[in-house]
């Protein structure tokens, strides 16, 4: 995108990175809002996720993936309500020391996935900071109407199923700061890139959902004190890559409550988990995604308890991430 020379600089900033990645209600980045038209006989759903540098991602990690990480985390959110991604908007704090170039690969990435995830950006506001990289993003989607799904809902004698692969992202994270090898780069990749589990056909099947963001223990909790219910975990049965199976049985705890999984932790009630067991994947928009069923809720208190092989309760330093 060439350079405007009669913008001032922070417009023909925003000019030269962002305006090929405005749709239509953006009105071409040059007025203070969008104007979005919702889908027809559909609901809104709304979420937004900050990325702070040297928090949520490493300075030295590919500004390329950086975008995509932030897009791709608020897409997680929509996911876990069975939601369609519309549209969203950015807000930077931009620190020193970035250059046009850094920029340019930034918006590559998120071009990128939101091309691949159908959605465009609505427009946003960009500051300076002297601080670390700050990055908000607030992303729109839909559902029809009484159609999506929340945390509340999930009943006694429901199973607790998750997608795909758990604590590949906590795993990747300790092999970029030095702490863990790992030959494939595939748990590297899994920080810097998670899977969003857009369009997995939630409705009519699970009865309460959450993605997993903030480690599998945690966010599990959560969803049992939503529903003011208990949940017990089978560790033995909690997927795991390769990868993460090759680290040694002395990482399962970082992979059970690291975090940055960014799969969908979902109840389903009993009369529904049969044909789900024998299918052992559901669709997605990226393809077939495994799922397994990991543990059960209860009635007795609230909480959750995470057995081991022998069914003994497991014990943790912590049980996932805190923002405060």
């Amino acid at each position: 995108m060439p350079t405007r020379t009669d913008l001032p600089q922070e417009f023909s900033f925003i000019h030269r990175h962002f305006s090929e990645l405005a749709g239509p209600a953006a009105l071409g980045l040059k007025d203070d809002a969008a104007v979005f038209m919702p889908p027809a006989g559909r609901e809104m759903v709304i979420a937004a996720d900050a990325m702070v540098e040297n928090v949520h991602f490493l300075p030295d990690d590919p500004a390329e993936t950086i975008g995509r990480k932030l897009l791709r985390c608020n897409l997680s959110d929509l996911a876990a309500m069975g939601a369609r991604p519309e549209g969203w908007l950015l807000t930077l704090a931009r620190r020193p020391g970035l250059d046009d170039a850094w920029f340019s690969a930034f918006c590559g990435g998120l071009k990128a996935d939101q091309t691949h995830f159908g959605l465009s950006l609505l427009g946003g506001d960009t500051t300076s900071t002297q601080g670390p990289l700050v990055l908000s993003l607030t992303i729109l989607g839909s559902v029809l109407p009484g159609q999506a799904i929340r945390r509340i809902g999930a009943q006694a004698g429901d199973g607790l199923w998750v997608t795909g692969t758990i604590g590949d992202g906590a795993l990747g994270l300790r092999v970029l700061q030095g702490g863990l090898a790992d030959p494939s780069g595939h748990l590297a990749e899994r920080y810097r890139l998670p899977r969003p589990r857009v369009g997995l056909p939630l409705h009519g099947l699970a009865s309460a959902a959450m993605d997993v963001s903030d480690g599998l223990v945690q966010d599990a909790g959560h969803l049992a004190r939503e529903n003011g219910l208990s949940v017990t975990i089978q560790a033995s049965t909690v997927p795991l890559s390769e990868a993460a199976r090759a680290c040694g049985p002395e990482w399962l705890e970082t992979c059970l409550t690291g975090g940055d999984d960014y799969e969908i932790l979902f109840a389903v009630p009993p009369a529904r988990e049969e044909s789900l067991m024998r299918a052992g994947v559901l669709m997605t928009l990226s393809g077939p995604v495994p799922v397994t069923r990991i543990g059960q809720f209860h009635t007795s208190a609230t909480g959750v308890q995470v057995l081991d092989e022998n069914g003994a309760p497991m014990r943790f330093k912590k049980t996932g991430w805190s923002h405060l």
